[in-house]
């Protein structure tokens, strides 16, 4: 099943000031069909919402989990819900 799905992922660890959301950008702009964000959070997490087919919502999420990131990641807390719309492409906020 690959129906389009929406994915809130908050990663937890030393994300921020290490390119995080840029590579999370350029990783979901490689599996293709995701739209969403990933945002720097006041507690120092990084959220990614990530749009679309629920194959490729789950390889970023396993990717998220890999240590192929930069930083450390020390967990992701996921969520999964039906997509909401509104995004034009994967962008860094």
């Amino acid at each position: 099943m690959n129906d389009d799905v929406r994915l809130v992922a908050w990663v937890r660890g030393r994300v921020q000031g290490v390119g995080f959301r840029w590579y999370t950008r350029a990783k979901a702009l490689e599996l293709g069909g995701l739209s969403g964000f990933a945002l720097n959070a006041s507690d120092g997490r990084v959220q990614v919402v990530a749009e679309g087919p629920r194959g490729n919502c789950e390889r970023l999420l396993e990717w998220l989990h890999s240590g192929d990131t930069p930083g450390r990641v020390e967990g992701v807390t996921e969520m999964w819900d039906t997509p909401r719309g509104g995004y034009t492409g994967f962008e860094t906020r």
